[in-house]
């Protein structure tokens, strides 16, 4: 078996040691900020699949987000509060879509490659997201990778693997008709 092989093993079927690095690894990321540019990834098998490299141009990106539904904002006009419809909804992006918007937008001189899942508790969810410089001279030269990150918005346009996945883009065939260019060329009739 090939390393990536172990480490892709090890990550669904984690060992009882890890329990205790787990549990002292989310304990430091609780109290680090929001969004954290990190060294290595956490599960560098995934990593790979999306097309991270560990060269120049490439950087990873921690991020962190609340779990659950979304509360729309207060609204200062006076009306009954059952009428505001503040709770109880839920935006149409999934959370690695929203997180990956808002690294865009901590990072305007990086583009958004891809992101995956790394850990969960009670309140947070923790994606990584690899990142990479379109104006770096190893990009532009990676045939690879090029193409994607000369795309740029590819967070704020849905391009990313988030993004298409909340579009309903991995939905092929019978009742997917009205998926494809988009939700709102067939009138949102898709969702």
């Amino acid at each position: 078996m090939t390393f990536y092989k172990h480490a892709r093993k090890a990550w669904r079927n984690p060992s009882d040691k890890m329990e205790k690095i787990w549990r002292q690894r989310l304990k430091d990321w609780r109290k680090q900020p929001a969004i954290e540019r990190i060294e290595n990834p956490t599960r560098i098998a995934k990593a790979r699949s999306l097309g991270y490299k560990a060269k120049p141009g490439f950087v990873l990106v921690r991020g962190r987000i609340r779990r659950g539904g979304r509360k729309r904002a207060k609204i200062k006009a006076g009306r009954k509060p059952k009428k505001s419809g503040r709770t109880r909804y839920t935006p149409k992006e999934n959370l690695m879509q929203i997180m990956e918007e808002r690294v865009s937008d901590k990072h305007p001189n990086l583009e958004v490659l891809a992101s995956y899942p790394v850990a969960k508790d009670g309140i947070y969810k923790w994606f990584e997201h690899v990142l990479v410089d379109p104006d770096h001279p190893s990009i532009k030269n990676d045939d690879s990778v090029a193409s994607a990150a000369e795309k740029s918005g590819r967070a704020e346009r849905g391009l990313t693997n988030a993004g298409k996945k909340s579009r309903g883009l991995e939905n092929r065939g019978k009742g997917a008709e009205k998926v494809r260019p988009s939700v709102s060329s067939s009138d949102g009739k898709s969702k």
